[in-house]
């Protein structure tokens, strides 16, 4: 995060982090002791927030009437998926097959299960990576990282993807967020794969990836323009070890692919401290 202005301690900013919002600029308010001290975190994006500052300091209004709203939401919505293409197309491919496995169901399942599966003798038999790699199916490596078994499981693993890819995207480029989908959904796949499980899917591999890169970009080099808030670190670390426990099966939560996160998150610490160095090198 970059500090921009140090604002008067009484002032209402509820208007202006409202506008900043609503124009996609990352951002934090802190109170100091002087004040309160606005900050960006994308450098790129302070030309935009200053002329909102500056309209703000003049008392213009920042907010418009819903109805004349909309049409800019939705123009801004659409040039902020233009921004980061690859966590936009992870997200619509995860939700498409979301959709296509509740039309075709287990025929899809099998066809991106990490290896192929089949019925033999009334039992199910299962491929191996090498048979995998030799007969051209290499998708099979990825695909797995795109299958989701319920809402709640899509739907906690997407807002991570968005929030995490975002930045990544938008501070790095679409080239480094596609090499890390890879490395990480293949690495968190095939970890998961060498405990024994074949059936299993999830974007959590990739997500713990990005959290760990995210995280360590933020705190290697502060003025990169990464941030993750430290209680939330906390909080996927801690959920990721209490799946691990016999606790997290007692509530429901013992069907959790813990090697892929683990996996992806030794993934994410690989990127970050790679690229962190890079950018700590060439200062």
């Amino acid at each position: 995060m970059h500090p921009v202005m140090l604002l008067p301690d009484h002032a209402d900013t509820s208007e202006l982090r409202q506008a900043l919002w609503r124009h996609r600029i990352g951002h934090r308010i802190t109170d100091e002791a002087d004040g309160q001290l606005l900050w960006i975190a994308d450098p790129r994006q302070l030309g935009e927030l200053k002329a909102l500052l500056e309209r703000w300091q003049r008392g213009e209004p920042l907010v418009l009437h819903q109805a004349a709203q909309r049409p800019r939401t939705m123009t801004n919505f659409l040039a902020s998926l233009k921004q980061v293409p690859v966590t936009a197309l992870m997200i619509v491919i995860s939700l498409v097959v979301f959709a296509l496995i509740g039309v075709f169901g287990d025929q899809l399942i099998v066809t991106l299960t990490i290896v192929p599966i089949g019925i033999s003798g009334g039992e199910l038999v299962f491929g191996n990576l090498s048979q995998t790699l030799t007969s051209g199916q290499v998708w099979r490596f990825l695909s797995p990282a795109f299958l989701h078994f319920g809402w709640m499981h899509l739907i906690f693993n997407l807002m991570w993807v968005w929030y995490f890819g975002r930045q990544i995207e938008a501070l790095q480029g679409s080239r480094t967020m596609l090499l890390l989908l890879i490395v990480a959904g293949v690495g968190a796949n095939v970890a998961q794969y060498a405990t024994g499980t074949v059936l299993f899917g999830g974007m959590s591999g990739v997500v713990y990836a990005l959290l760990a890169h995210v995280w360590l970009m933020s705190r290697r080099v502060p003025q990169s323009g990464f941030f993750v808030p430290q209680m939330l670190v906390v909080f996927m670390l801690g959920w990721m070890v209490f799946t691990m426990t016999d606790m997290a099966g007692s509530v429901g939560f013992g069907n959790v692919a813990n090697e892929a996160h683990l996996g992806g998150l030794l993934v994410g610490l690989v990127t970050g401290w790679y690229y962190s160095s890079r950018r700590l090198k060439n200062r």
